[in-house]
């Protein structure tokens, strides 16, 4: 049983109806981010694909857009990585185990895995951007004999904002995946690479011929990287981009993600990059 499943079959139509689900785990990742398992009634699974997004709601605070975070392989609850920013998430920061929220989703248009697998898969990740990622690269790892490599290269501000520090330790050692990550400033006690993100890519061993690559992170980000994959011979055809940043509504009415005739909601939040190089005020 999926989520679109549990709604009133009058009422799917709209979209609009949440379904009320429960908060099993609250883990702090940082001083702003944290990491909320949720769980749906009756055990359904979400259904989702590796970068959609779903709607959170608190009844009487409001309601706003969230990666999911966890792989869809990894079944029974799924993972929401929040950043502390405004009226909605500083009331989800006081939630504990148990707290009710209305779930809406999954929405968007995710990574098309087809076309990874049997690819060795790149992923370039800035800041809060490795949230989303984070549920392509466990689909990647729990199935192995699909896809190639997996090289990761992760960007933080600085040390004390990285995320998921315990899971970066594990892609660190496990001999199947080249992870490389920096910070732009680093604390006394950092001993890692230095540097924005991109300075991480002109070292990456790639097969040019054999690459899916996915980007995702703070909009300042893209160009940048763009150009330092494409300096290192990347493929138009093999890069694609997530912008999750511009959800908002999800069923294209509200209009807050529109890229002049594209609604991010429905069309992305993953995009394949020739679809959009040319979409002014997409990049």
């Amino acid at each position: 049983m999926k989520l679109q499943d549990l709604i009133n079959p009058a009422a799917a139509k709209e979209l609009y109806l949440p379904v009320m689900a429960e908060i099993r785990d609250v883990r702090k990742l940082t001083e702003l981010e944290t990491l909320y398992t949720v769980a749906l009634p009756g055990g359904a699974e979400l259904g989702h694909q590796p970068g959609q997004f779903v709607a959170v709601s608190l009844f009487g605070v409001g309601e706003a857009p969230f990666s999911i975070s966890s792989s869809p392989t990894r079944r029974g609850v799924f993972e929401l990585g929040i950043r502390r920013v405004g009226m909605l998430t500083d009331v989800l920061a006081g939630c504990t185990a148990g707290r009710k929220i209305g779930i809406r989703g999954p929405f968007g248009r995710g990574i098309d895995v087809e076309r990874f697998k049997g690819k060795d898969v790149l992923i370039v990740a800035g800041g809060i951007g490795l949230v989303p990622m984070r549920s392509m690269i466990n689909y990647v790892l729990d199935r192995p004999g699909d896809f190639g490599r997996l090289i990761i290269c992760y960007g933080s501000r600085s040390d004390r904002e990285l995320l998921f520090t315990d899971e970066l330790e594990k892609w660190r050692r496990n001999p199947n995946v080249d992870f490389r990550v920096t910070v732009d400033r680093g604390s006394p006690d950092w001993t890692g690479h230095t540097g924005v993100i991109t300075t991480l890519i002109p070292g990456l061993n790639l097969d040019l011929d054999n690459l899916a690559c996915c980007v995702c992170g703070p909009p300042v980000m893209y160009r940048f990287a763009l150009l330092a994959l494409r300096s290192r011979g990347v493929k138009e055809k093999d890069i694609w981009m997530s912008l999750e940043r511009r959800m908002k509504c999800g069923v294209g009415k509200c209009g807050h993600c529109q890229i002049n005739g594209s609604y991010v909601c429905q069309d992305g939040p993953v995009y394949h990059y020739p679809e959009i190089k040319a979409l002014q005020e997409a990049l």
